[in-house]
């Protein structure tokens, strides 16, 4: 896809339909599958754009950048996502100003979720992150430690558990990703069968700009979707 021409508005129109085409390649219904435009580093007028493309979902990663903008945008038709690594002391900010946290990484930070919705009155969603390429860099459970953690998690009754979120160690191809999308998709099955009542694993949030036909095809429900849609951005 060459992201340096196009309107953000076609290039949404084209992610859309290479989302539709890799899931009816493995026979999956399209609609199964939601686009996040991430939108870190994106000022407000080209994410008007890309809601005006058709974008009904938007990650960001830093709380700081993400509140002006909703403020900014002002659209109650678009549905937040907290995809980035959320610090415990900015939890209670996240919570309720986001449909879905993505990104919970290790049972304390969990239960500091579970305190502040419960204190809110809410039941917050969220998706459990994992680390399934053993990267110090990265957050996000190990297998092990996940299945192990899955009685507490169960118990925090304030949480919406859906399901979970992996980045692959970085490739330039998209194909290297495919052995941990299916990774995940199995941890799931895996989970689901521990039989735990509050848990939910639906869902599967995973394939960012290079590797999302790949993911579509290995099973996810939600794809991050950044610089195919924007462009390149810098820090």
């Amino acid at each position: 896809m060459d992201v340096a021409s196009g309107s953000v508005g076609a290039r949404v129109r084209l992610v859309l339909d290479e989302i539709r085409s890799a899931a009816l390649r493995v026979g999956r219904a399209p609609e199964a599958i939601r686009l996040i435009a991430v939108s870190k580093n994106v000022p407000v007028e080209r994410l008007r754009e890309a809601v005006d493309g058709g974008i009904r979902h938007v990650g960001e990663n830093r709380l700081q950048e993400a509140l002006p903008k909703i403020e900014a945008l002002d659209r109650d038709d678009v549905i937040w996502h907290f995809i980035g690594r959320l610090q415990r002391r900015k939890v209670k900010s996240v919570v309720g100003r986001f449909e879905t946290i993505h990104s919970v990484d290790s049972l304390a930070l969990a239960e500091e979720i579970g305190r502040r919705a419960q204190e809110a009155g809410l039941r917050q969603r969220i998706l459990l992150e994992v680390n399934l390429g053993g990267e110090a860099s990265k957050g996000g459970f190990e297998s092990g430690a996940l299945l192990a953690a899955l009685p507490a998690l169960n118990g925090l009754l304030s949480l919406d558990i859906r399901g979970l979120m992996t980045i692959p160690p970085p490739s330039t191809l998209a194909e290297d990703a495919r052995p941990y999308f299916r990774r995940l998709r199995e941890l799931a099955q895996m989970l689901t069968a521990q039989g735990c009542a509050n848990i939910n694993m639906q869902e599967l949030s995973m394939g960012m700009s290079h590797d999302y036909q790949v993911a579509v095809e290995e099973g996810a429900t939600w794809v991050r979707v950044g610089t195919a849609i924007f462009g390149a951005r810098h820090d």
